[in-house]
């Protein structure tokens, strides 16, 4: 697992932009938006299940992969499996979680009070995509498969600068 884990930093390391760092200028912004890990799906009138066993494991994977980066914030929305897939990584970073609601957020305070930081922001299939389309300006990603629990988005804003990457995290069972 480990292996899979640094081979998918390498990824995410080749797929960002490089910038130098002069904070005097400008300061660099980088989101990193996931969707909450694999929720219980047996009781179909639940509208807030936890994870499953399957999604713990993948929440305890997504803290491993943030290790390799400094956090200063994290985001989710308020629901069970945001916040259990938040939670393994707030905790190694000793972080609070933030909790925001996707479709009433002021994006231009979150985007004041976040710049320069690095931030994790856990949302949903369909919530995710759209959060990344305001960050990045357009209408570039579409809803994330219901079965897709392994997308990082991955938005840095320097200046008027911004690039984007989607990257796969794929572990091994």
């Amino acid at each position: 697992m480990v292996k899979n884990v640094f081979l998918v930093v390498i990824l995410i390391l080749v797929s960002l932009p490089v910038f130098s760092q002069n904070k005097e200028k400008d300061s660099i912004t980088t989101y990193f938006l996931i969707r909450h890990a694999e929720k219980n799906r047996s009781d179909k009138t639940n509208r807030d299940p936890n994870l499953t066993t399957k999604g713990i494991k993948r929440a305890l994977r997504w803290r491993t992969l943030f290790e390799q980066f400094q956090l200063d914030a994290i985001y989710s929305t308020n629901y069970k499996r945001t916040l259990q897939t938040a939670l393994p990584t707030a905790k190694n970073k000793h972080l609070t979680i933030n909790k925001y609601h996707p479709f009433k957020m002021d994006m231009s305070q979150f985007m004041l009070e976040t710049k320069g930081k690095n931030v994790l922001v856990v949302g949903h299939s369909n919530t995710t995509p759209s959060f990344v389309n305001t960050l990045i300006g357009k209408n570039f990603y579409q809803d994330i498969e219901d079965t897709n629990n392994a997308n990082l988005y991955i938005v840095t804003i320097k200046g008027t600068q911004i690039s984007h990457v989607l990257v796969k995290v794929i572990v091994a069972q």
